[in-house]
């Protein structure tokens, strides 16, 4: 197994740690056998080049490619409405991370719980803190598909340069069905 030090170093993650995502194919393989995937998109999204295009761009396509809900945090709802695709809510991050706890919470399209969380573009050590969270008070399944090593998530891509963090989103887009 790949293993990978958090990009915080002052923080100490505990024995259970994220599981390396060493190849982007798993991502698109545990997204499609997922019931009822939620992706959250923070305010990082609007200012992460990739390419010729922001972060926020490449979560709206995969967003609707693979049928994913998507729930804007901060103030970024206003990005996703400029750019013709509304998300299906908008909540402050700690707000959804309290709910994604919650067993009964029927999620933010009323179709019942989700049972994998996509976390992008959230400030690091505000991810910390929510994967934290849903680690040790919830059963779901968290994918951190930012850049560097998220511990509490379930799985997490190891600390990558950018472009092999692009690389790799565009692997899991591709395997989705996105665009080659």
């Amino acid at each position: 197994m790949a293993m990978a030090e958090p990009w915080q170093k002052a923080e100490i993650p505990g024995p259970m740690k994220a599981l390396v995502i060493t190849k982007a194919d798993v991502v698109p393989v545990m997204v499609k056998k997922a019931k009822n995937p939620l992706l959250v998109v923070g305010p990082e999204a609007v200012d992460t080049a990739l390419g010729n295009e922001k972060l926020i761009d490449w979560a709206i396509r995969v967003a609707k490619v693979a049928k994913i809900t998507v729930v804007a945090t901060a103030h970024i709802v206003g990005e996703f409405v400029k750019r013709g695709s509304p998300p299906t809510a908008w909540m402050p991050a700690m707000d959804i991370a309290n709910r994604l706890k919650d067993r009964d919470w029927k999620g933010v399209d009323g179709k019942g719980a989700h049972d994998l969380a996509l976390f992008l573009g959230i400030h690091y050590y505000v991810q910390w803190l929510i994967l934290s969270g849903l680690k040790h008070f919830s059963s779901l399944t968290t994918i951190s598909l930012d850049r560097y090593y998220q511990p509490h998530a379930s799985w997490s891509f190891p600390n990558l340069s950018a472009k092999d963090w692009f690389e790799n989103l565009k692997v899991i887009e591709e395997k989705l069905g996105g665009k080659k």
